[in-house]
């Protein structure tokens, strides 16, 4: 029991030491931005990227207070969002936690805003459907970036539906007809890009903490998003 104890208040005496931290403005941040420079540079690519890639998680809230709560519409999920700005290595360039009732449309100005003199050398991003519309045209307004939507692939028409037809048109004119090249791949897909940033979100979600959004304050829980990053990159930097 005492050493269980022991354990519990280790725990707690760590995750003060965080939420310390979180309100020390940017000191997580700053230790993220320092170890990426340093193992993009190991990797042998420039310090500050070019390029980035954005998405957000839907991450529902517990029991504990707070502001800045709300219902995401299109998931149908209470909480908060965990809004990620990765460069193409799928390392955190910029988070930013808001309540989850804000559309991606205006998550991204909250999130590139406040980095907008940090991210000088950036110019290009990928984002999803969701950003086109008002959130694409202020990151290429306001933010001066070339932004491409990565779009899912259309679903596949029906097999009896794409048969018939051919057998229709085609065969009239004496053609004989390749599925193989009619019908698309089934399956899943790999999104070009967009596999990046759900990869750093499943890094993240490694981290029991960030199983769902403990934390009363948004700022707590962008350090932990950072927290979990620099754990991350330390460990790949001392294996180098």
């Amino acid at each position: 029991m005492a050493v269980a104890a022991e354990g519990v208040s280790a725990l707690e005496d760590r995750l003060r030491l965080v939420q310390q931290m979180a309100l020390r403005v940017g000191t997580w941040e700053r230790l993220n931005a320092e170890l990426r420079q340093r193992l993009r540079c190991h990797l042998g690519r420039d310090p500050n990227p070019s390029a980035a890639i954005v998405d957000s998680q839907t991450a529902k809230t517990t029991g504990v207070g707070g502001t800045e709560r709300g219902l995401d519409p299109a998931k149908k999920v209470g909480g908060r969002k965990r809004h990620l700005l990765v460069d193409t290595e799928g390392l955190v360039l910029k988070a930013k936690v808001h309540s989850a009732k804000v559309p991606d449309e205006d998550g991204i100005r909250l999130l590139l805003e406040p980095a907008r003199d940090r991210l000088g050398r950036l110019s290009h991003l990928w984002v999803d459907a969701g950003y086109q519309g008002r959130g694409r045209r202020w990151a290429e307004e306001v933010m001066g970036l070339s932004v491409e939507v990565v779009r899912k692939p259309k679903k596949p028409l029906p097999e009896e539906v794409a048969k018939k037809w051919a057998q229709e048109e085609w065969a009239q004119e004496g053609k004989k007809v390749n599925w193989q090249r009619l019908m698309p791949p089934k399956g899943f897909r790999v999104l070009p890009r967009r596999w990046v940033v759900e990869r750093t979100f499943a890094w993240i979600s490694h981290n029991r903490r960030m199983a769902k959004d403990y934390e009363r304050l948004c700022a707590t829980g962008e350090a932990f998003l950072y927290a979990a990053m620099t754990r991350l990159m330390v460990r790949r930097l001392a294996r180098a």
